[in-house]
């Protein structure tokens, strides 16, 4: 998948939204192309996307392969490191238990995502695993972005296979 940047854009609520529609993009990338669940993530770092993920557990046959960890791993091999501070992890739904864990292991400053997870959202809808103040890194959360389009997807993609 391509990956974007635009100079112009800074860190407020349309750039959240920008960034959002490109996790977007891979969600649907993820079920038209792979059958996968739509979840899809980006991760920026000084404007630019230096990583790029969309869940894969069917097509890998590897249940950590979720978005979030997709993108991760997408820039650890661009940046030739497992840390990425400063950055911001944009994924259209929020993050199991797992994937907080990775993203507080790479450090990743802030993540915003879109659909709240009511069984497994470990962002503070469920568990408190990216606010927790227990952990050594401190990642920012902001949920409710594009939410709706995201839980749309989510929605008729399970309603299609019901």
């Amino acid at each position: 998948m391509a990956s974007g940047r635009d100079p112009g854009m800074n860190a407020g609520a349309d750039a959240d939204a920008a960034w959002m529609r490109r996790a977007l993009e891979l969600a649907r990338h993820a079920e038209e192309h792979d059958g996968e669940v739509p979840v899809g993530a980006v991760l920026v770092l000084d404007g630019a996307i230096v990583g790029e993920g969309w869940n894969r557990n069917i097509t890998l046959d590897d249940p950590t392969a979720h978005a979030e960890v997709q993108a991760l791993r997408d820039a650890g091999r661009r940046l030739g490191n497992y840390r990425f501070p400063g950055s911001t992890l944009y994924v259209t739904l929020e993050p199991c238990v797992m994937c907080a864990g990775a993203i507080i292991h790479a450090r990743v400053a802030r993540v915003v995502y879109g659909a709240t997870d009511p069984k497994t959202g470990a962002a503070g809808s469920v568990f408190d695993t990216l606010v927790s103040d227990r952990h050594n890194h401190r990642t920012a959360v902001v949920g409710g972005v594009l939410a709706e389009e995201a839980a749309g997807l989510l929605t008729r993609f399970f309603r299609s296979r019901r």
